[in-house]
């Protein structure tokens, strides 16, 4: 059953706190690691692992991705177990991943299956294994969950079908949490004055009315609004021709930190975004955009790609200036006003899923 929370209900309008609470310092609740291990995170773009290994890092972990013979991917930890030499220096060998140092062989599984130093290779001690992670590859990207998935990825058709032409941007690598990321994607209120001519207007602030539902680990809320008209320079959205287009936006927000934003301008025409922001520390993280439309096919792709970058590199530079570089995902470290409807539902949601906690005293 939803529970409709509006923008009243999810607006927190007296909470200041002292002048300088969090600033600089550890927030009262943060995000809970050891249930971020049950999500699917994105750890690379499907294309940047060929038929070499790949090293990526997930929740302050170093991982190894490689593909079998059949190109299927998987994860393991980037350590042999022998003398802990990284995995990802080594190389892929029928359906094993091969150790550098000594030649060990694992599976699939993380199993050892092969130690060339012994007599029988085969003969190898139960305890010659390594961790391995459910991986797969989906929507052109590859994600990992480190444990048992709670939740399946969101499901968008647009992105698989020969009708839309998709597009991926970045990725983007900042010096902050994911959530700050993530936060950033579904904040209105600041289009007009980091993005203005491109996603906002100056002289049209106010940020329009809008009701959030939370519907277990899924977000949702739609939002009209005015923008900018499409700049010379990046003609990329399907605005209506008039002075002042609207854009119609419809979000899900897929705790912890994945975004399906669908666009549309009043017409047959329309976008969609795919956002997913890789955790993978508690200071850093990567934010990756697939973008399908069903319009603009003949397009150069490099367009809307160096949009996203301009867009990006934009945010990076205030994101990474906001302190704690940690959501605070306790209401009383920031002031709220209404048009933070997303970000108190979003900060209230993680909660409730176990996502984040109260830090220990």
């Amino acid at each position: 059953m939803h529970a409709a929370i509006t923008t009243a209900t999810t607006t927190a309008t007296g909470h200041a706190g002292a002048p300088d609470a969090g600033a600089g310092e550890a927030p009262a609740a943060i995000p809970d690691l050891e249930a971020l291990r049950q999500c699917w995170h994105p750890v690379a773009y499907a294309h940047e692992l060929g038929t070499e290994p790949l090293r990526v890092r997930l929740l302050g972990e170093a991982l190894v991705l490689w593909r079998d013979s059949a190109g299927a991917p998987h994860a393991l930890v980037d350590l042999c177990i022998h003398r802990g030499t990284a995995l990802s220096l080594g190389r892929v060998v029928g359906d094993q991943l091969m150790c550098p140092y000594h030649g060990w062989r694992y599976g699939t599984d993380g199993r050892c299956k092969a130690i060339p130093q012994l007599a029988d290779p085969t003969r190898v001690p139960g305890k010659a294994r390594v961790e391995a992670f459910a991986c797969q590859e989906r929507y052109g990207l590859l994600w990992v969950a480190m444990a048992e998935a709670r939740w399946p990825l969101p499901e968008i058709p647009e992105l698989e079908s020969s009708e839309w032409t998709v597009v991926r941007t970045g990725p983007y690598q900042w010096a902050s949490d994911a959530s700050r990321q993530v936060e950033n994607f579904t904040d209105f209120g600041h289009f007009p004055w980091v993005h203005p001519g491109l996603l906002g207007d100056p002289s049209r602030p106010v940020v329009p009315k809008h009701t959030v539902e939370t519907d277990g680990h899924v977000l949702r809320y739609d939002v009209v609004r005015p923008e900018a008209p499409n700049s010379d320079e990046f003609p990329v959205f399907a605005n209506e021709e008039t002075q002042a287009p609207e854009r119609r936006s419809r979000y899900q927000l897929h705790l912890p930190y994945t975004i399906v934003l669908r666009l549309g301008w009043g017409g047959e025409r329309g976008m969609v975004y795919f956002f997913a922001s890789q955790p993978v520390a508690a200071d850093t993280c990567i934010g990756y955009v697939v973008i399908g439309r069903n319009y603009d096919h003949e397009q150069p792709d490099k367009v809307l790609q160096d949009f996203e970058d301009t867009i990006f590199e934009q945010d990076r530079r205030v994101v990474e200036s906001q302190r704690p570089d940690r959501v605070p995902f306790d209401l009383a470290d920031e002031m709220h006003l209404k048009f933070d409807a997303v970000a108190v539902a979003y900060r209230r949601a993680m909660r409730a899923q176990g996502l984040a906690a109260q830090r220990a005293a």
